[in-house]
């Protein structure tokens, strides 16, 4: 199987689809300008490193030094969290990706890599199972808008299954039976927050196919494989060619470059059009970005990515998940069409655009 883009980038560069970079700051908060922003992140992260220590310590159970490194790895986060507070400023802006960064980091630091791995292979062995019904159920549906309306809530719903959100880690401890169908009956109704279905379905309706789509995912298992796995497809079926990009550092329950390779191979016995696009036409190519943590800076992508997106005349831009379209892109500009799917899973967050927990940000852009 033919993938295009190896695992190992040489550097980075910027992605030549921003609209200026130079006008480019990926950041939608500056917790250096923003008090509120600042006491409520800082705190937020604070809390949140009791859960990744705990999950370190999981992810190693034969391991008699884990719960040490574990407790280390949540102090050194600490102690640098307590230094970007409290003044000692390394860059000019600080973000939320900027905390994320620290996290993962850390992560490594202490000698855990990818301490979701284990629960991200069983999420997507467990979706693979049900791509096949999934597409089906999409089949079945007449209407081309009617279809695309149910996949971009397909892709919505998948992104409630983010093992980094707390409002959505104590629904997934707390509910086994919780799937793509539960989590479509919890997102927000339309009218969403960010709302512009309307003018996707008429661009989709009334004018050509896209030569070619770079989608950025986001996390394992649902998300990926019931949400953007049949987006995918539908496009192929457009022959819109697609670039499906990954990150190649493990971040939090994100799917990663290599899991991407192995899970697009498993979808391909579950559909024909995926088998052919990636097997024999190779309209459907896979590629790594090197970036640390879950978000996305278009300043400094993998050098491999920047030259596919370039040769490959990309029209189409989509970004999915609160990482990389809410934390970052969230006003970001660029020269091509540009679709930002995600659901807003932080109650702070929510509060500050507009809205409520669960509130669905579907932002196309001419």
């Amino acid at each position: 199987m033919t993938t295009e883009g190896n695992s190992m980038s040489e550097g980075f560069t910027h992605c030549t689809l921003l609209a200026s970079v130079e006008a480019y700051h990926p950041d939608t908060l500056d917790l250096y300008q923003d008090p509120e922003a600042n006491r409520y992140w800082f705190a937020c992260f604070n809390d949140m490193l009791v859960k990744f220590e705990r999950q370190a310590v999981v992810s190693q159970p034969g391991e008699a030094s884990a719960k040490a490194r574990a407790q280390s790895f949540r102090e050194h986060c600490v102690e640098v969290f307590d230094q970007l507070q409290n003044g000692k400023r390394e860059t000019e802006s600080l973000g939320i990706r900027n905390l994320l960064e620290v996290v993962e980091s850390g992560l490594r630091k202490f000698g855990f890599d990818d301490p979701w791995k284990e629960q991200k292979t069983i999420e997507n062995k467990a979706s693979i199972g049900l791509l096949k019904n999934r597409l089906q159920q999409l089949d079945s549906i007449s209407s081309a808008r009617e279809k695309w309306t149910e996949i971009v809530r397909g892709v919505l719903a998948g992104n409630m299954f983010d093992w980094g959100a707390q409002a959505v880690t104590k629904i997934l401890e707390t509910n086994n039976g919780f799937g793509l169908q539960q989590a479509l009956d919890r997102i927000q109704k339309r009218p969403w927050l960010m709302d512009n279905l309307v003018d996707w379905l008429n661009r989709m309706e009334h004018e050509p196919p896209h030569r070619c789509a770079t989608i950025f995912t986001d996390n394992a298992g649902i998300d990926f494989v019931l949400g953007i796995v049949p987006l995918v497809r539908e496009l192929l079926k457009r022959n819109t060619k697609v670039l499906l990009c990954a990150t190649i550092n493990p971040a939090i329950n994100d799917i990663t470059y290599a899991e991407l390779t192995r899970t697009i191979a498993d979808c391909c016995n579950e559909c024909d059009i995926l088998r052919n696009a990636y097997t024999v036409d190779h309209r459907l190519l896979l590629l790594g970005n090197e970036q640390i943590g879950p978000c996305l800076d278009f300043r400094m992508i993998s050098k491999d990515l920047s030259v596919a997106i370039e040769q490959n005349n990309v029209d189409l831009l989509i970004i999915v998940g609160m990482a990389r379209a809410l934390h970052t892109n969230l006003y970001a500009k660029f020269v091509c069409e540009t679709f930002k799917l995600a659901v807003v899973k932080n109650e702070w967050l929510a509060k500050r655009l507009g809205g409520d927990t669960f509130s669905v940000v579907c932002k196309y852009e001419r």
